[in-house]
């Protein structure tokens, strides 16, 4: 049984679950915002911690559209070729996937 299924089967597992889904997605956000001041990429941090907590709250969603708007349009008007910003995303995610690969395969992970 999956363990969110498995906490969402009572009231009192579903307000435990968003918890800690609060917890890590605020947390996540909060290294997120540091980084943004400090070394790192603290937007796609926040960004990350949003998502975490867009997957139970209904705020974060909202904030989650309205920055995805908002990046668009930036994009849009900084004059980013869609096939780009796509070549972008897909080699930071397999940038990511090597780092972590790396970082396990080393016992740092």
């Amino acid at each position: 049984m999956r363990i969110r299924t498995w906490f969402k089967k009572t009231v009192i597992g579903r307000l435990v679950w968003r918890i800690i889904i609060g917890i890590i997605g605020g947390a996540v956000t909060v290294a997120g915002a540091i980084a943004l001041v400090g070394p790192g990429p603290g937007f796609l941090i926040v960004l990350a911690g949003l998502g975490i907590l867009a997957t139970e709250f209904a705020w974060a969603a909202r904030v989650m559209v309205r920055t995805r708007t908002y990046a668009q349009k930036a994009a849009d008007k900084a004059g980013i070729p869609k096939w780009a910003q796509f070549a972008l995303i897909a080699a930071f995610a397999v940038f990511s996937i090597i780092v972590i690969i790396y970082l396990h395969s080393t016992g740092r992970f």
